[in-house]
Order: structure tokens, then sequence, then C-alpha cells
């Protein structure tokens, strides 16, 4: 996929929610919420203080996000369905159960 945000953008891939709830119910289609997590695909450079000094991104491709149910502009790139966000709409970053446990 060639596609590069601009500025504090960050193009997110939802990740699928359960098929079951943890007592063991499935759960139908119709009563599915969009996922509010993703995997980061792509990152803007970041955004631009008014002297013009970049300000980093703090996440990076890869990185699991949480982020707000409305959040974003969903987009379809190459027959996928993606989210295009402001960096400030990611509530935080999902650390893996190895990070915790290091940290």
């Amino acid at each position: 996929m060639a596609f590069k945000p601009l500025h504090d953008r960050v193009l997110v891939r939802r990740v699928e929610s359960d098929e079951k709830t943890k007592g063991g119910l499935i759960i139908p289609e119709t009563a599915k919420e969009k996922p509010s997590e993703g995997v980061v695909v792509a990152c803007g450079e970041g955004a631009r203080k008014d002297n013009g000094e970049l300000i980093a991104m703090a996440v990076k491709e890869g990185d699991k996000v949480l982020f707000g149910k409305w959040s974003g502009t969903e987009v379809t790139l190459d027959g996928e369905e993606l989210l295009i966000m402001k960096e400030s709409d990611i509530l935080g970053i999902i650390a893996d159960a190895k990070e915790a446990k290091a940290a």
C-alpha cells in the first residue's frame, strides 16, 4: 500500500472483536459494535509548533492502540477498510503481556 498520512495523522487497521463473550455466548453480527482498538499501519511526520519545530509522534507503525468510538474517518485502500485519525484521537497504546511484565 502506497499511502503516507500527513502531519499528525495516523492510519489504523481495526482489530476484529471476539465472536463470543467471556461466558461463551455467541454474539450475532447485528449486535456487534465496531472495535475501538487497532494496529497503526502508517504515521505522518508529526505536528509542527508555531516556530516550525517538529513534534515527534508518540505512536509508531505496529503499535496496538485504543481510540474513541467515533474517532477517525473510514477509508478504503486497496480493498481494505481502514481509519485515518489525528494522533490526539488515540487514547493510548496497548502493551503486550510481555512488555507489561518487563515494565
